[in-house]
C-alpha cells in the first residue's frame, strides 16, 4: 500500500461522506491525492479539505483508475454495483453499507477488536452496523475476559441513523408541535418528535427487524464467536445524534462489577463514565461528535447467573461509520 495513498470518498456529499472527509483531515491521514465521487445530481458541488475546495465528480465505472483506497458511503445498491469494479481496478474498498458485511470473502472490521482481519481482504473490507459497533466496543473486552454467551439488548437510536432526512423530520415535527400545527411525516411510519418507535429497518419472518438481527450475525463474525446469541429490540428515539444501548450480558465465567470495570477501563476507544450516585453516566448529548464510546451503569444482573448490565453510548456517524472506516484505512497504510 502506498504510504501517501490516492483516496476516494464515494458518496462524498452525504452526512457520512462529509464526516469521512473531516475525519481524514482531523486525524492527519496521509492523503496523497483526493477524489470525491457522488451521484450525477451531486456532481459539481465543492467540498473543503485541508484549506482547498475539491469538486465532486460523477461516480462512473472508470472512476477508480489509480485510486488506492475508496471509502464508500453511498448505500448498498451503489456498493454492490461499484465496489467490485473498484477492487478489480486495484483499489481497496472500505464499504459502509450492509452489502458485503456477511460476505465470507469480505472481512468485517472494528480496528479495536479484530484489526488483523483487515489485512486478509480481497479488495473489499466491510464496516459493521453502527449499533453493533457501539455495543461491541464495550462487550468485546468483557468477552475476552469472561467469555460472553448471550446478550439481551435494547437500542436507543438517533434520527441521524436515517441520514439528513431523519434529522430534518425531527426538527420539522418539533417546530410543528410548538406552533400547534398538524404534524407531517415522510421518513418514519409514526411521529418521531416526543415519541419512540420500536422499529428500525424492515421486519423479518421471525418478528425481529433486519437491524436487530445484525447484532448476532455481525457480532459472531467480528468476535470470531460462532455461538454468540443476541436478542435485540431496536428503538428510534427523538435524539439528533449518537446511539445508546442497554445491554444485559451473560458470561461463561463469573463476573464482578469491579472486575468488569477494570477490563473496561483498559479498553481502547472506550471511556468509563460511571458515577451513578452523582448522576454521571453516558449521554448521547455528550457523546455526539466524540470519537470514543462511553460505558456506564455497570451492575450485576439480578436475573441471570454470571450476568452483567451496562449502558453504552457512542456517535454512530463517527465510531459507527466514518471514524471506523478511516481507522481501517489507517491499518492498511501502516
Amino acid at each position: 500500500m502506498n504510504r501517501t495513498p490516492h483516496v476516494a470518498v464515494v458518496g462524498a456529499t452525504g452526512a457520512v461522506g462529509i464526516e469521512m472527509l473531516q475525519t481524514l483531515e482531523r486525524r492527519n491521514f496521509p492523503v496523497g491525492k483526493l477524489t470525491l465521487l457522488a451521484s450525477a445530481r451531486s456532481a459539481g458541488k465543492k467540498l473543503p479539505f485541508r484549506g482547498a475546495e475539491h469538486t465532486v465528480a460523477e461516480l462512473k465505472e472508470d472512476s477508480f483508475a489509480g485510486i488506492d483506497i475508496a471509502l464508500f458511503s453511498a448505500g448498498g445498491g451503489t456498493s454492490k454495483q461499484f465496489a467490485p469494479i473498484a477492487a478489480k481496478a486495484g483499489c481497496v474498498v472500505i464499504d459502509n453499507s450492509s452489502a458485503f458485511r456477511m460476505d465470507p470473502d469480505a472481512p468485517l472490521v472494528v480496528p479495536e477488536i479484530n484489526p488483523d482481519d483487515a489485512l486478509k481482504h480481497n479488495g473489499i473490507i466491510a464496516n459493521p452496523n453502527c449499533t453493533t459497533i457501539v455495543t461491541l466496543m464495550a462487550l468485546y473486552p468483557l468477552h475476552r475476559a469472561f467469555n460472553v454467551r448471550r446478550v439481551f439488548v435494547s437500542s436507543y437510536q438517533a434520527v441521524s441513523g436515517s441520514g439528513a432526512k431523519g434529522i430534518e423530520e425531527l426538527k420539522r415535527q418539533s417546530g410543528q408541535i410548538a406552533r400547534g400545527e398538524e404534524v407531517t411525516r415522510e421518513t418514519y411510519p409514526h411521529q418521531i418528535a416526543f415519541n419512540v418507535i420500536p422499529q428500525v429497518d424492515v421486519f423479518l419472518e421471525n418478528g425481529y427487524t433486519k437491524e436487530e438481527m445484525k447484532m448476532e450475525n455481525e457480532g459472531r463474525k467480528i468476535m470470531h464467536h460462532p455461538t454468540f446469541k443476541a436478542s435485540v429490540t431496536c428503538v428510534r428515539v427523538p435524539v439528533y445524534r449518537a446511539h445508546s444501548v442497554a445491554v444485559t450480558a451473560e458470561f461463561e465465567q463469573p463476573v464482578t462489577v469491579a472486575g468488569a470495570r477494570e477490563v473496561l477501563a483498559r479498553a481502547p476507544g472506550l471511556d468509563v463514565v460511571d458515577e451513578p450516585a452523582k448522576s454521571v453516566y453516558p449521554l448521547p448529548l455528550v457523546q455526539a461528535n466524540v470519537d470514543n464510546c462511553a460505558v456506564g451503569r455497570i451492575r450485576k444482573d439480578c436475573a441471570l447467573d454470571n450476568g452483567l448490565c451496562f449502558w453504552v453510548s457512542g456517535d454512530q456517524v463517527l465510531k459507527g461509520a466514518a471514524l471506523n472506516a478511516v481507522q481501517i484505512a489507517e491499518l492498511l497504510v501502516k
